[in-house]
């Protein structure tokens, strides 16, 4: 019972700082804006919005959209259905938490694509008119499951470009690491590393369980 609580926390929490964070945003920046962090040339906040997947990446157009919002959606569910088989088999609290970062992360950026269309004024680009606004008067930007997610986290840590007699592409910029992301990102990249180091003993452990139950099945229709 005390780890359910704890883990409804870790996603409430990281649900709560990702939209926090998003809303403030949207309100203060037009596209394209931002700043350095702690004064940081490697380390920016710059506004971006996407229409598709994590670190903006996208995904067939307005149907495209659609699938992916409710894939997202399908998704949740399943893994919710996973942690809480989880819960009652008492796995560890490690992997418990790697699945809530998960959820936490997909349900922050489906909150984008179902409400923020709806909510929001479309934001654009350099001036002030350009800034969103939450309920405007005319209606949001878009129709509900259709709206952009919004991006903030941008860390180019190299910022060159490559020489001349590079083969292919000399004399080209090349930036590491270039997409902008944002704390529902962050959250899924962080839960799915943290499975592949620490937990994959998990899913071994439950595919020899299945290997072992189809050899049983397998002798026994034999005997028979």
């Amino acid at each position: 019972m005390k780890n359910s609580w704890l883990l409804i926390a870790v996603i409430f929490v990281i649900v709560l700082i990702d939209q926090c964070l998003k809303f403030y945003i949207k309100l203060n920046f037009t596209i394209g804006e931002g700043f350095d962090i702690l004064g940081l040339s490697w380390a920016k906040i710059h506004f971006i919005e996407n229409k598709g997947m994590a670190f903006g990446l996208e995904f067939g157009g307005e149907l495209g959209k659609y699938v992916l919002s409710l894939f997202r959606i399908g998704m949740v569910v399943f893994l919710a259905y996973i942690l809480r088989g989880m819960m009652r088999d008492k796995e560890s609290l490690g992997l418990q938490i790697s699945f809530a970062l998960i959820i936490a992360g997909a349900l922050g950026n489906i909150i984008d694509s179902a409400f923020y269309g709806l909510i929001f004024s479309e934001s654009g680009y350099h001036n002030m008119n350009a800034i969103a606004t939450l309920f405007p008067e005319g209606g949001g930007y878009a129709p509900f499951l259709q709206g952009k997610v919004v991006d903030m986290f941008y860390f180019p840590m190299v910022d060159t470009y490559l020489p001349e007699w590079f083969p292919f592409w000399g004399g080209e910029r090349f930036q590491f690491f270039r997409p902008v992301f944002n704390v529902a990102d962050s959250a899924i990249s962080i839960g799915v590393a943290l499975i592949l180091i620490f937990h994959r003993s998990y899913f071994l452990s439950k595919e020899k369980q299945k290997s072992e139950a189809d050899k049983t099945q397998l002798v026994s229709s034999e005997e028979e």
